[in-house]
Order: C-alpha cells, then sequence, then structure tokens
C-alpha cells in the first residue's frame, strides 16, 4: 500500500533519486548530499533517510558495476573499517533523537550548511593543495566520521573527499573509490536501519516507484561526465542546498516568508 504522501513529496523525490545517480556516476561532486535534505521538506528525516537508503543501494549496483576495477585500494582499507564505529554512533543518535523531529531536521540543516561551506573551501584551496600521502590515522578519522554522516543523513561525501582530495588522483580513480566505499557502508546501514525500526511496508511500492530513476540518474551522470564540466551543474545544486538547509533550520517555509 502506498503511504500518504503530500503531493509535494514527489517533486522532491524524483529530483533525490536523479540527482543521487549522477552523484554516484561522477558528476557533480558530491550534489547527492542534497537528497535527503530535499526529502525532509516533505517528510520526517527518519522516514526519509529509511525511503533513501534501498535507492542508494540501488543506484550503487549500477555505479558498482562500472568503477569495480578502478579504485585506490588503500583508501578503502582504511576508511572502512572505521566507518563501522561511525555507523554506530550514528545509529545511537538515531535511537536517542528519533523521537524529536526538529532535532534531526536541524541537525540535516546543519549538515547541508556545511557541506556548501566545504565545498567553498575545497574550491579555495584546491589549486594551492599540494600531493601528498595522508597518514592512517587521518583514513581512519575521515572514515569515521563519514559512517556517522552517511547514517544520519547519507551525506558521507566531504569526510572522504577530505582524505582522498591530497592525493591527486585521477578522476576515474577518485570516483570510483568514493563508489566502493559507499557501496559497502550503505549495505552495513541496512542493519541499523532494521534494528531501529525505521523501515515500513509502504516504502517499498514506493522505492519500486523511484528505483528506474537510480538507473536514469546513473547513465545520465555517465553521459554529463564524458561531455561536460560540472562547475555550473555544482553551482546551481549547491544553491538549492543551501537554501535547503536555512529553511531546515529555520523550520518554515522559505517562499511563505518572502510572499508573506
Amino acid at each position: 500500500m502506498l503511504p500518504d504522501y503530500p503531493p509535494v513529496f514527489w517533486f522532491y523525490a524524483v529530483l533525490a533519486v536523479t540527482l543521487f545517480g549522477i552523484s554516484k556516476a561522477g558528476f557533480g561532486t558530491g550534489i547527492g548530499v542534497v537528497a535527503t535534505p530535499l526529502m525532509t521538506l516533505a517528510i520526517p528525516a527518519t522516514e526519509a533517510v529509511a525511503l533513501l537508503l534501498p535507492l542508494l543501494i540501488v543506484t550503487d549496483f549500477f555505479s558498482f558495476y562500472h568503477y569495480r576495477l578502478n579504485f585506490d585500494r588503500r583508501s578503502v582499507k582504511l576508511m572502512l573499517p572505521a566507518s563501522m564505529v561511525g555507523i554506530a554512533a550514528g545509529a545511537f543518535f538515531f535511537n536517542y533523537f528519533g523521537g524529536n523531529p526538529r532535532i534531526l531536521q536541524i541537525a540535516i540543516g546543519l549538515l547541508s550548511l556545511s557541506f556548501v561551506a566545504f565545498q567553498a573551501l575545497r574550491a579555495m584551496i584546491l589549486g594551492a593543495l599540494e600531493k601528498r600521502r595522508p597518514r592512517a590515522v587521518e583514513g581512519i578519522l575521515m572514515g569515521t566520521i563519514a559512517g556517522f554522516t552517511s547514517t544520519v543523513a547519507h551525506a558521507g561525501g566531504p569526510p572522504v573527499v577530505i582524505y582522498l582530495l591530497p592525493q591527486k588522483l585521477p578522476k576515474d580513480l577518485f570516483v570510483g573509490t568514493t563508489v566502493i566505499f559507499f557501496a559497502v557502508i550503505n549495505l552495513i546501514k541496512l542493519v541499523p536501519y532494521q534494528a531501529l525500526g525505521l523501515f515500513k511496508v509502504g516504502h517499498l511500492t514506493t522505492v519500486l516507484i523511484l528505483a528506474p530513476l537510480t538507473f536514469i540518474g546513473v547513465r545520465l551522470g555517465i553521459y554529463f561526465n564524458r561531455r561536460f564540466s560540472d562547475r555550473w551543474f555544482n553551482r546551481v545544486v549547491y544553491t538549492v542546498l543551501f537554501l535547503t538547509g536555512v529553511q531546515l533550520l529555520i523550520g518554515r517555509n522559505l517562499l511563505s516568508l518572502l510572499f508573506k
């Protein structure tokens, strides 16, 4: 049975899932982070993350096949075990604050604005960044943080990028490393999500309706990645993410404030 979602939910859901697919294919650095905040504008945060996880896993399947042989093994071996600690911490966060939707909304809003700030700083320092091999402790720390933020809001990208960026990996290797890392931890996240009772029977129908968009998004991402620069695409998405983060923090619709 299909849950009684507000009509605007379907607009946000289609946009979110398509952006996830595009990002997984390597076009638009980290734009998938916008998905959970967008969905949270229409439905509770706990329901948004629970709905998106199966769709993420479907998207991982398509992108994993494309990048399965092209990733940095050392980085994955360092970050992946550490991410399990972060996932456990994220599950504890959900268990403790899950009954207070407003706290979860604020947390996702803060993560959204933090990601926009991170991308702005990244753009400024990228040119001056010297190539180096990060220490093992850096990979462990960033893997732990990525596990936590990924569990809370499917927003584990920034810590992973912070660790990978100094290595100046070729783009395919960079994208492949993130794809493999998140493909594994998204499967691991099924365990705490199920234990916390986040999944509902009605989610299955919604996931089946939205699932084809994951394939479309991945194919679009691969197509765009080969033919276009993602600079302006990123700017538009980050603007949307910034506005969404502000809206989640203030707890009111921005359009209603502008036209009040």
